[in-house]
């Protein structure tokens, strides 16, 4: 094609080169006969006589040279018609390729075209493709949103029952130390669980000296006043008794708080009770456990109800709880685990011990704010939605077990973002994006005890 092209640009340009030439040897000649410049002689057409070639008259030169010219005309040369028609004749041809070579570029630029059309189609069939699975797909997917942790069991009595219970909080740094070391799994220090009225506490009995045994300070175990088969009296919480044989020498193994209080009656102990609240959650009491979950193969979409207890282990000691990943109130990564909760619907839906003295802990410092998420970016929590945030988290001063259920809810769940922290929070409820409300399940207050623990120690 390329070959072509030139070949016929070439007939183009000599028919016009050849007239050029032409030409400019006459003008030149005429010129030179002006100035006395010597004329060249380039064969018969080329030949000058007056204001023409001598080719141009007839009889050519010689007739030129004898004056016989008064009737003769011009007669143009054979060739020039030709080479018009020719020109033409490539000039059309130049028109032709050259419409055939638009005819060729539109023909090019139609196929362009439809294949744009077609990947344009395919790209829109793809993103359409891409929203459809983003739609199937779309929610928060954490890593490790839901793994075990496994924590220390200690064995205790309630009437002369085995009660088996776990310590995961302690208003008093030393209480928190002295457990933390004796039990080798952290408590957490909760300052604010000082602050509990009396209503939300149920009481414990701790041995200072008799009995050799398990219990916190070395002696024999402690002595609960109530389990969750009294929930009217029953709380995770309770206040700390200290119990103290007067002649340890004839300490005897107390298993009942009537047994106590009949050898304080007798004189035989002294009890001495100590402003430090502990967060010491039952976890079998007599005739009773917590729900222990059917399905113990945890994933990161492992659904929230149906009970938190993975594994009892009465001989080994410890119990497995599932750990639930959330936010602290600067986004910090935190792990919880439930143990009880107030009113009796959440309670049965997560499968933890009912604790109704929990509800006095609602206008109380000694709980602390929990947002919990009921639309938006689907997730792990407790509603089938984004985490919660916490306003408190393990090391600082207002951290509690104890939480105040608050529901967060988008004005717009399509137009929901992830938050992580409480400032998040605060910037979208002021902003008119979000309502935040207490939440009234049962239209009841609601108090959830979830300790935060490290599930990785």
């Amino acid at each position: 094609m390329n070959k072509t092209i030139k070949y016929l640009g070439l007939l183009l340009i000599l028919p016009l080169f050849t007239v050029a030439l032409t030409t400019n040897f006459a003008i030149d000649a005429e010129a030179a006969k002006g100035q006395g410049v010597p004329t060249k002689s380039y064969g018969s057409k080329t030949q000058v006589c007056g204001d023409r070639l001598c080719s141009q008259i007839p009889g050519g030169k010689e007739a030129y040279e004898s004056g016989n010219t008064s009737t003769q005309t011009a007669v143009p040369p054979k060739e020039k018609p030709a080479m018009k028609d020719d020109h033409m004749k490539s000039e059309h041809m130049k028109d032709d390729h050259m419409k055939s070579e638009h005819m060729k570029d539109d023909h090019m630029k139609s196929e362009h075209m439809k294949d744009d059309h077609m990947k344009s189609e395919h790209m829109k069939d793809d993103h359409m493709k891409s929203m459809d699975a983003h739609k199937e797909s779309s929610g928060l997917k954490l890593s490790r949103a839901n793994v075990p942790a496994t924590i220390p069991l200690h064995h205790g009595f309630y009437d002369g029952g085995d009660v088996y219970y776990i310590i995961t909080d302690a208003s008093d740094p030393k209480h928190a130390d002295v457990i933390t070391e004796q039990q080798g799994w952290k408590v957490e220090l909760a300052p604010l669980l000082a602050n509990a009225p009396e209503e939300a506490l149920s009481t414990t009995y701790f041995f200072t000296n008799g009995v050799k045994g398990d219990g916190i300070h070395g002696y024999q175990g402690q002595v609960f006043t109530s389990t969750p088969a009294q929930p009217e009296m029953y709380s995770g919480l309770t206040s700390h008794i200290h119990v103290t044989w007067i002649d340890a020498s004839k300490a005897r193994l107390l298993m009942s708080e009537e047994d106590i209080l009949s050898a304080e009656k007798a004189g035989e102990i002294a009890l001495s009770p100590l402003p430090v609240v502990i967060n010491m959650p039952q976890i079998v009491w007599p005739d009773g456990q917590m729900m222990v979950k059917e399905d113990k193969t945890l994933t990161d979409t492992t659904p929230y109800g149906g009970g938190q207890v993975l594994d009892i282990d009465t001989e080994e000691m410890t119990v497995t709880f599932i750990a639930h990943r959330g936010w602290g109130p600067d986004g910090r990564t935190i792990y919880y685990i439930v143990t009880d909760a107030t009113p009796s619907g959440p309670a049965e839906m997560m499968g933890v011990v009912y604790s109704p003295t929990s509800a006095s802990l609602l206008g109380n410092s000694a709980a602390v704010d929990l947002f919990q998420f009921m639309n938006g970016i689907k997730g792990t929590g407790p509603l089938g939605f984004q985490p919660g945030i916490a306003a408190g988290a393990p090391g600082d001063e207002n951290y509690s077990p104890m939480w105040r259920i608050f529901m967060v809810g988008w004005e717009d769940p399509h137009s929901a973002k992830l938050l992580e922290t409480t400032g998040d929070i605060n910037y979208y409820k002021q902003a008119g994006k979000l309502q935040v409300n207490i939440a009234k399940p049962m239209d009841s207050d609601h108090i959830v005890n979830c300790p935060f623990i490290d599930p990785f120690q």
